[in-house]
């Protein structure tokens, strides 16, 4: 416990209070923070995970699903044992970097927050001697106008003269609140200094530690798929899931794993100057987003694929052999590819997006805005600037050698086409897991899919159902033949 006694140096200003430091109680106890900083993102992990598996397995919300129960069994490269060996060994990792970063923080400690809010009113004091001068640049007489406004708004008059009040009630700041009686703040500064310390700082805080880890993981992501010897070496092992699914979102080699998310994310914390609390909901909230990202699911409810378009449906165009080395952007935001060009312009290219797309677009009503599954617009792909893919084509060297009816879906004419070409080739470059392979199956999926949504849709035109109805009806068709209901798709027996 620390008693400190504060002494003005401002004689114009209140003086701040006295405080007493205490340590800060835990937020479950008898866990420390430290500890359930440590906990808490492996459980939300595995939490969030088992819900979306149990989703998978009641089949329950199909109609949203991004891809088939057989296409996860059947294009994917690792088995599910492999997925958890190597997560739970991240995660060792994870926890271990952990521990040494919590080393470095002091406890979280309570009893000086009124000392800070003061402090804050201080500063908004101090910032209002600038108002005479920045009134007298323009023109006007501070003086005459606070004599003006005295009468009928005395704490407005007062911020005219540069934060000289007169007559103002004695208050005290203690506790954590402002309370009587003592040195004199207006009701105004109070208000404001308490919401920019419980409320603007964290925020500032979040949005430094968001910036940081977005920008970390999209440069580092980047680098590991245009670098030929960084994929092959590491990064292969992630996309090994063509399919993603939820607790296949850490499965990673783990020296990238220690790198890109471990590494990155305490580095956010770090430049963020958050403490062990703050630091627990950032790891929390990354790590359930990551999860929420891979889940397989375009879920026009689920907030966190609604607060931002870095989600499902966005990130599984990169799982996708024509869209690899796109989409870099991860976890939160999008902003990275936007800027630098490397988002994906093909729109909703492979058909087996339809399902989910006429299942979104019902949810949120017809008169809406249309619904994309990939957040990116086709249009886009004759219009944007084609960099850094403009040499893609022409470095697809062994794209040449592969059937054009094996180089399916086709995306749209423009930068989609040279994203696709360099993608295509980035799996044929994975002599393991990718190869040629890899885009005959896929190119086989795609026809089937587009054959069963034109089937459908001659079905649809030739009843006498309303819009509504034809549409309910096309999409009840497509889910339930496309997730194997019906037997078999594509020559694969559901139960495999």
């Amino acid at each position: 416990m620390v008693n400190v006694t504060q002494f003005d140096t401002y004689s114009d200003l209140p003086p701040l209070p006295d405080y007493q430091i205490v340590l800060q109680p835990s937020l479950l106890p008898p866990i420390p923070d430290k500890l359930l900083t440590l906990i808490l993102p492996i459980a939300a992990y595995w939490g969030l995970s088992m819900l979306f598996h149990w989703f998978d397995t009641k089949d329950y919300f199909p109609q949203y699903r991004l891809h088939t129960p057989v296409e996860v069994s059947s294009r994917n490269k690792v088995s599910r044992w492999e997925v958890v060996r190597d997560v739970v060994i991240q995660q060792v990792v994870q926890t271990a970097v952990g521990w040494l970063l919590g080393m470095t923080e002091p406890d979280d400690v309570m009893g000086k927050e009124a000392y800070d809010m003061a402090v804050w009113a201080r500063r908004i004091r101090i910032a209002q001697r600038a108002v005479p001068g920045v009134l007298a640049l323009v023109g006007l007489d501070a003086v005459g106008i606070a004599k003006s406004l005295n009468t009928s708004h005395p704490m407005l008059a007062g911020a005219v003269m540069g934060g000289r009040y007169r007559a103002l009630p004695t208050t005290a700041i203690s506790g954590n609140s402002f309370a009587d009686p003592s040195p004199e703040f207006t009701n105004w500064e109070k208000t404001l200094a308490h919401f920019i310390y419980w409320y603007m700082v964290p925020a500032l805080q979040y949005g430094i530690a968001i910036l940081v880890v977005d920008t970390w993981q999209y440069f580092l992501h980047r680098a590991m798929h245009m670098n030929k010897w960084m994929y092959t070496t590491f990064h292969y092992r992630h996309h090994r899931l063509y399919v993603p699914y939820a607790y296949g979102a850490l499965y990673n080699h783990p020296f990238e794993g220690f790198l890109l998310d471990t590494l990155g994310a305490g580095v956010a914390f770090k430049v963020a100057g958050m403490n062990t609390r703050q630091g627990t909901w950032f790891f929390t909230g990354c790590t359930l987003k990551t999860v929420d990202d891979h889940c397989g699911y375009a879920l026009p409810w689920d907030p966190l694929q609604r607060l931002t378009s870095n989600n499902a449906g966005y990130h599984d165009v990169h799982h996708q052999s024509w869209g690899i080395k796109t989409n870099f952007s991860q976890p939160f935001f999008t902003f990275w590819d936007r800027l630098l060009g490397t988002a994906w312009t093909g729109g909703d290219v492979s058909a087996r997006y339809e399902k989910a797309k006429v299942a979104a677009q019902k949810k949120m009503d017809q008169g809406s805005e249309k619904t994309t599954i990939t957040h990116s617009n086709a249009v886009d792909s004759a219009t944007q600037d084609p960099r850094p893919y403009q040499d893609e084509q022409r470095n697809a060297i062994g794209l040449s050698s592969i059937r054009l009816e094996d180089q399916q879906p086709l995306p749209p004419a423009g930068k989609a086409e040279l994203q696709a070409a360099g993608s295509r080739q980035q799996v044929l470059d994975d002599k393991k897991d990718g190869g040629a392979q890899v885009l005959v199956q896929e190119a086989a999926e795609e026809k089937e899919a587009r054959s069963l949504l034109k089937r459908n849709g001659r079905r649809r035109t030739a009843s006498s159902f309303s819009q509504t109805d034809g549409l309910k009806s096309l999409k009840d068709r497509v889910t339930g033949i496309m997730h194997g209901r019906a037997g078999a798709i594509l020559g694969v027996e559901s139960s495999r």
